[in-house]
């Protein structure tokens, strides 16, 4: 009897149901308390978050996801602002709308102390305006630099390397270098980037020795005083002067006449279309050219001034301040001189003798600015031929002139004109 009692136990408590419902049972338990301890760490959080905000919004601060909107919106708002003065009304009506989905008030909050371009980098190295700024960034950089260690050195290495570094040259060593930089062809642009390297090469692309430099290879014994300049560098980007990083170019274009057909039906018209270049040397040579050819074929043939071209014509320049601060140009161009073939010799200059007399064309421009380059267009303001008969010494000018077809020259800059460096400054 006491055996039966024994296996019944044993065999109620083996039963698979009654193990199961068992762990069954404690399951919901454990995930009755773990909801319990989520939503009470939810409501915790909950108070803890708006209490943080309460706190933010007392001592007037603001989150960081407020602030990252409220820069994306004052953004936009300026975006629109500059659109607007450009005349784009509607890019301008987009970007206000996009700004006040961001932020409503977003015109009330932003500081108009600034303009919207103050913070983008980018532009001509000629379009700086802020002389005194860049003296105190000097000054700065240079105190650093002192600061830093009893024997300064214009720059320092950021990774070990196990060849020489260019910190350990002198600096007499580098500021040659950095007249080859500059190049014989005032490459001021490559200096400016160069400039942007670190501090110590900021300093060196601000020394008054290569910026006198180049204000002599422009304007000679003319540029004896800084009055009423601060600096040699201030002349030489704010004083009016023609660009040899590049070639000035004009376009002239008309309609003209053709003759009658033998019909009489109907008479052609011809549209006609050429262009004028001229190059500028810094050792005040220039280069003339008149050619219907596009650009494209002509501008990479004026880098230097040996042109294998018929049409060509070479001379000098000069510069000319009037009294009523306006800068022309003045030049004196002529035909490269031929050499007489041996057939021309012998047969046909022996019976017909051409008289002997030389031709040359004097060009007189008005050196200006348009748009946002400075001294970028030359108008035209004199043009005319001399004819010098060498047997007589007679001279016999002849002026054009100066109608529609003389059209204003551009400034276009071309690169490859100061890619390689012959000469240092």
């Amino acid at each position: 009897m006491k055996v039966a009692e024994e296996r019944s136990s044993v065999g109620t408590f083996r039963e698979p149901g009654t193990f199961f419902l068992a762990l069954n049972n404690i399951f919901i338990l454990f995930q009755l308390e773990l909801n319990t301890f989520r939503a009470q760490w939810m409501s915790e959080l909950k108070r803890s978050s708006g209490a943080s905000g309460r706190l933010l919004r007392a001592k007037g601060l603001k989150r960081p996801q407020d602030i990252a909107r409220e820069e994306k919106a004052t953004e936009l708002f300026l975006r629109a602002v500059q659109e607007e003065q450009n005349g784009a009304v509607y890019e301008a009506i987009k970007f206000y709308r996009m700004a006040m989905q961001l932020v409503p008030d977003i015109e009330f909050k932003i500081n108009y102390s600034r303009p919207p371009d103050a913070d983008r980098v980018g532009g001509n190295y000629m379009d700086n305006n802020g002389d005194g700024e860049i003296e105190d960034l000097l000054a700065y950089f240079e105190q650093e630099l002192t600061l830093e260690s009893s024997f300064p050195k214009i720059c320092t290495p950021e990774l070990d390397l196990t060849q020489m570094h260019i910190s350990a040259l002198p600096r007499e060593i580098l500021m040659y270098i950095f007249r080859w930089v500059v190049s014989s062809d005032l490459d001021i642009g490559a200096l400016e980037q160069l400039s942007l390297v670190c501090r110590g090469f900021y300093i060196c692309a601000r020394d008054p020795e290569i910026w006198h430099l180049a204000c002599l290879r422009v304007w000679g014994r003319n540029c004896t005083k800084l009055v009423p300049f601060n600096s040699w560098r201030e002349m030489f980007l704010q004083r009016p002067r023609v660009r040899c990083d590049g070639v000035y170019i004009s376009k002239t274009s008309y309609i003209r006449q053709g003759e009658e057909s033998l019909d009489g039906f109907y008479r052609a018209w011809h549209h006609v279309e050429y262009y004028r270049y001229l190059r500028f040397f810094p050792d005040g040579h220039v280069v003339m050219l008149t050619t219907p050819e596009d650009p494209l074929l002509v501008v990479p043939r004026l880098r230097t001034k040996n042109i294998r071209m018929d049409s060509v014509l070479l001379g000098h320049f000069r510069l000319s301040q009037e009294t009523d601060n306006q800068t022309k140009v003045f030049a004196v161009v002529c035909k490269k001189k031929e050499k007489a073939t041996e057939f021309q010799r012998n047969r046909f200059c022996r019976r017909n003798p051409p008289p002997e007399a030389e031709h040359s064309f004097h060009v007189g421009l008005h050196l200006c600015s348009g748009g946002r380059q400075s001294f970028n267009k030359l108008v035209w303001i004199h043009h005319s031929c001399h004819i010098t008969y060498k047997l007589t010494g007679e001279t016999v000018i002849t002026e054009f002139d100066l109608d529609s077809n003389y059209t204003p020259f551009f400034f276009a800059r071309v690169k490859s004109y100061t890619a390689f460096s012959e000469q240092p400054l």
